[in-house]
């Protein structure tokens, strides 16, 4: 039986070669008679191309290759940014949808309802033009002071990110880890041993005081560069585009929506004992959803929370419909300009290919982390 079971896949897998090796010789061969080059040489070749939204230095002189590099970046922004908004938006209805009041969990079930079942194009159009009917620069919202809202997009003060900043960015990032890693082995220490051991001077010396520090010795100035209104645009500040602003409100607003309905859910498979259980405790239902029902339910939520982050990363390449240039629209005017297809679709296969394993990969070791180990 186990012979005839190898033999069946050393088949399978025969034919499954034999059919992309007759693909690819068939592909080449029609490349050739059709006198197309193949290859990646065009990416080292001036580009040619504008892109006007970017956090990365570019001019239409740089190469296919940093195009590409921008165009991936101009991704990130996108899905990074998104999965946070989405993740505390969805929550939030989420919990909302169980309230025990009737309007909060009314609205709450609308939103749900509402946003899953339009087409995220129809609501990426809709946001989009909703951006350009807002007024001009002259005549910008002003909601808070220094925030700008227009059809040039949302323009908020800016801080400095020299040098001397980043650094000490840097130190607080690591500082954080840090933190997160020795909470993980105090709390293993309290569960060992019963003492209880204070967590927070930690945090507020790895997060707080070192980058202060660190701060002070190089004298970096945190002075915010407020926008200013010349002419017919706006000059300093951080200025995000009315194509990146409505498809971020787009993706996070659409998505939020499913990843309610996936923390609802997660919540309502926690046994209704564990409330019962606190509640005759004494404690505060604001307590024991945080410390007791949700950790329970992340168990069942963080699997089907990693499909919706995949599908918002995935999403994001419908930013080509409104005219932003992620790594979609670039390599789509890359194949218009060079014709090279293949290379060209090959290239966003493998963009969307990486960043869909690497959620996968962080949110399966998240999943395993948090798992209850059996004794």
């Amino acid at each position: 039986m186990n012979f005839r079971a190898l033999l069946w896949q050393i088949v399978v897998v025969a034919i499954v070669v034999g059919i992309a090796a007759w693909l690819w010789s068939n592909t080449v061969h029609n490349l050739s008679v059709r006198r197309i080059s193949t290859g990646f040489a065009f990416l080292g070749r001036e580009a040619g191309m504008p892109i006007i939204d970017t956090w990365l230095p570019y001019s239409p002189r740089d190469t296919y290759l940093w195009a590409f590099v921008v165009g991936v970046v101009n991704t990130l922004r996108v899905a990074v940014i998104g999965v946070v908004l989405a993740t505390i938006l969805g929550t939030l209805v989420g919990i909302s949808r169980l309230s025990s009041n009737w309007l909060l969990s009314r609205l709450s079930l609308v939103y749900v309802e509402v946003l899953r079942d339009i087409p995220l194009l129809l609501q990426l159009l809709f946001w989009y033009v909703l951006m350009q009917g807002l007024p001009p620069a002259r005549g910008a919202w002003k909601p808070i002071n220094g925030v700008f809202l227009s059809n040039r997009g949302l323009i908020v003060p800016s801080l400095p990110l020299d040098g001397g900043q980043a650094w000490v960015i840097g130190t607080a990032l690591l500082g954080l880890v840090a933190f997160y890693f020795l909470r993980c082995d105090l709390l293993a220490r309290q569960v060992r041993d019963g003492h209880p051991r204070r967590i927070w001077p930690y945090g507020i010396l790895f997060v707080i005081a070192a980058p202060a520090l660190l701060s002070w010795w190089l004298g970096v100035a945190w002075t915010p560069t407020m926008p200013v209104l010349r002419g017919f645009n706006f000059a300093g500040g951080w200025t995000f585009a009315p194509e990146y602003f409505a498809l971020l409100i787009a993706l996070v607003t659409y998505t939020s929506a499913f990843i309610a309905e996936i923390v609802r859910s997660g919540i309502q498979a926690v046994p209704k004992g564990q409330w019962d259980a606190a509640v005759a405790l004494g404690l505060r239902r604001g307590f024991v959803l945080r410390q007791i029902v949700l950790p329970q339910a992340l168990r069942v939520i963080i699997p089907p929370m990693t499909s919706q982050y995949l599908n918002l990363t995935k999403n994001s390449s419908l930013a080509v419909a409104i005219g932003y240039q992620d790594i979609v629209s670039v390599a789509n005017t890359t194949l218009n300009q060079t014709g090279q297809a293949i290379e060209s679709i090959a290239l966003i296969m493998a963009v969307f290919l990486t960043i869909s394993l690497g959620i996968s990969l962080f949110m399966n070791w998240y999943n395993a982390h948090i798992a209850l180990v059996e004794r």
